[in-house]
């Protein structure tokens, strides 16, 4: 059994999932298995399939491998029946979790039962007999300091009563301006004091909380925009010309269906440059629209979600104003905004160090990929995006600038980005945008381009034409320190993505050939595989290139680098063409980094497994421990790393390019918007690499 944590409010709208979800995050950077476990449910018979919905968003997190049903203690019946009884549940079923991780979440109640002081005393008993410190979540919103250092004395001394222990304190939804005070105001309560300022998007409804309260169908829309936030209403209850003047960006309209021409201008409003974009239309009266407008809107392959209820407009309105979003699993922005909040406000290190989170020693898939994304927030670089016009570039744009992990600019045209980033509810502001096209610094690219490329014959008419390119114009940005660096291949090829990398950016000194590894997250450790994108068929001195050019990259990633060159034959076993061009590779790396532990050539299975190891290179100080596998060919390599995947459940993250003077990266053209990403904080971080002179 490992550490947990208990996060409890003393009243309802505390944004305690928010706090939750943050303090989860953390867990998962720290320790490879993490539950989470809700003592009291209240099952939300509304939406959600009957489940609790904050139970819901925490068991989606990737850090949780437990059933839904596994996590649960018992309802707010089972409490007022028996609660003895229901103590005794909730303690035994915490127990058959927290046996199955390293560090358990448990989340109070929600108050949205009786809503007395006795419900913070229940989870007060709760925590002191799980024996799990409570992490106090306190309202901020619109109280003064002192109103908020009277309510923390006085959960305090409820939760001393009831034999619970305080780890620290967490006041939420504070205004901006008080941040710093409120933390001083609880700094005196003996232990650790944080304060996350109130973030509107977080309490803001989308357009799916809206459906329920007006019992409301979807008329038409990309169901996925539903989790889009609304920030206000707008009543189009006047002409044309006056609602225009009304809209706001993420503003809901709510028309009378019988209103044709308003719901025609509205979407009109919404595709043009020129205005706000909304976030949805509420058609309301009960009635239709006519046939021919349904059939406009159907040609125009509207993506923005119509709504549709039998209430009258008063009736619509009142029951939409009462609506308050929640943070949900299905509200993938603000689980972005949610996590960058508790990242920036609270020192998550010394929070988990109070809580008596010991580090895992293994390096799980998930924590690997926290390490990447919390470097590259560290020290946050500009990375180019070539492929700025495709949607799941878009997307993983969207989370890469709300988690603050890099600047970016996108190359495509900035009207239909903006077109695409309205129709997926995307909010790209802070993201620059270019088009190669019409860029005043492409004369300027172009006369560098000629000037590094005359000699090949590149003049100054075609290097205009080459620059034009988005993946020139962003390999130039990079050449030129506009960026430092580039990814892509979504759409493109390998070829496409880096040919001008290898024309302009060239090569580090001493490395002859560009190649590739991906890093293989296994449920346990995280190897570098090599070469498996680039080069089909590497010399010996490539082939050598490769494996000092892996172990760099896996330092550089904090791998300890044991390097095996493979071969079909281990040791002086097999003969043949092959054999000895591992064996020559091998000899190569020995002669240029002495300091490498590296073995050659050996099999994949005396690799890895310590067993066959023992059988066939006893003495070896790699064999069966390698973290860097070398494969001798592009065809072995990539069908070796696509059967480990698939048969370990692992996780491949990459192509990272390597070798270049300036990172450009690869993808492939599956790529999800998990896999950019994670190349996109890999491009940072060996941009960071590449100034300190290392990479």
């Amino acid at each position: 059994m490992g550490s947990s944590v208990y996060v409890a409010s003393v009243e309802g709208s505390t944004g305690k999932s928010t706090v939750a979800l943050g303090v989860l995050q953390q867990l998962s950077r720290r320790v490879g298995r993490v539950a989470v476990f809700r003592p009291i449910v209240r099952p939300d018979t509304d939406r959600h399939g009957g489940r609790d919905y904050v139970l819901d968003l925490l068991i989606a997190h990737d850090a949780v491998d437990l059933a839904y049903e596994d996590c649960v203690g018992v309802t707010y019946d089972e409490v007022h029946d028996d609660p003895e009884a229901a103590l005794d549940v909730i303690v035994r079923r915490y127990h058959a979790v927290a046996e199955r991780a390293d560090a358990v979440l448990v989340v109070g109640s929600d108050y949205t039962d009786v809503g007395t002081p006795t419900e913070f005393s229940y989870n007060a008993k709760i925590a002191a007999n799980l024996g799990t410190p409570v992490l106090l979540v306190l309202n901020g919103f619109r109280r003064s300091t002192d109103d908020l250092r009277a309510i923390a004395d006085l959960s305090i001394a409820e939760l001393a009563a009831n034999h619970g222990a305080l780890a620290a304190v967490v006041a939420n939804r504070v205004g901006p301006e008080d941040l710093d005070r409120v933390v001083d105001a609880l700094g005196g309560v003996g232990v650790p004091a944080y304060a996350l300022p109130e973030e509107p998007v977080l309490s803001q409804p989308t357009p799916a909380d809206l459906l329920e309260p007006i019992a409301g169908r979807m008329l038409s829309g990309d169901p996925e925009l539903l989790s889009r936030e609304v920030t206000g209403l707008v009543v189009a209850g006047m002409t044309m010309p006056n609602v225009l003047d009304r809209l706001f960006d993420g503003a809901a309209v709510i028309t009378a269906a019988d209103r044709p021409e308003v719901v025609l201008g509205v979407l009109m409003a919404h595709a043009s440059r020129t205005f706000p974009q909304i976030s949805t239309i509420v058609l309301n009266g009960g009635f239709t629209l006519p046939p021919q407008v349904q059939r406009l809107i159907e040609g125009l392959a509207v993506t923005l979600p119509i709504l549709e209820t039998d209430l009258d407009t008063q009736a619509a309105s009142a029951a939409l104003t009462a609506v308050r979003g929640r943070l949900t699993k299905d509200s993938p922005r603000k689980i972005d905004t949610a996590l960058a909040l508790f990242e920036q406000h609270v020192d998550s290190q010394a929070l988990l160090d109070q809580l008596a989170v010991a580090r895992s020693s293994a390096v799980t898939p998930l924590m690997f990929e926290h390490q990447l994304i919390d470097a590259a927030v560290a020290d946050r670089k500009h990375i180019v995006l070539p492929e700025g016009e495709e949607e799941r570039i878009l997307r993983a744009a969207d989370v890469l600038l709300r988690r603050g992990v890099a600047d970016l600019t996108l190359l495509g045209d900035p009207v239909a980005i903006s077109a695409k980033t309205a129709g997926l509810g995307l909010d790209l502001s802070a993201a620059q945008v270019v088009d190669p096209e019409n860029d005043p610094l492409a004369e300027q690219f172009a006369a560098e381009l000629h000037r590094l490329r005359q000699h090949r014959g590149v003049d100054l008419d075609r290097a205009r034409e080459l620059v034009k390119d988005v993946s020139y114009f962003g390999t130039m940005m990079v050449q030129l320190g506009l960026a430092d660096g580039m990814v892509s291949g979504s759409i493109h090829t390998t070829a496409h993505t880096i040919r001008p990398a290898l024309e302009i950016v060239k090569t580090v000194p001493g490395v002859s050939v560009v190649s590739s590894v991906f890093f293989m997250c296994l449920q346990h450790q995280v190897l570098v595989y090599g070469d498996c994108a680039v080069n089909p068929d590497p010399t010996a001195e490539q082939l050598a290139d490769i494996g000092i050019s892996s172990a760099a990259t896996a330092v550089a990633f904090g791998i300890e680098p044991r390097v095996a060159m493979l071969s079909y034959s281990t040791g002086t076993s097999g003969t043949g063409t092959d054999v000895e061009k591992v064996s020559k590779a091998t000899a190569i790396v020995r002669d240029r980094a002495p300091e490498l532990l590296v073995e050659g050539p050996i099999q994949y299975d005396a690799a890895i497994d310590a067993a066959v190891a023992r059988t066939k290179l006893p003495d070896s100080p790699v064999a069966g421990r390698a973290t860097v596998f070398i494969f001798p060919d592009l065809n072995t390599g990539n069908n070796t790393y696509k059967a480990v995947q698939r048969s370990a459940n692992a996780v491949a993250v990459g192509p990272v390019l390597q070798g270049l003077r300036k990172p450009v990266n690869d993808l492939s053209r599956g790529a999800t918007v998990r896999d950019i990403v994670n190349t996109v904080a890999i491009t940072a971080l060996q941009a960071q690499q590449s100034e300190g002179g290392s990479w």
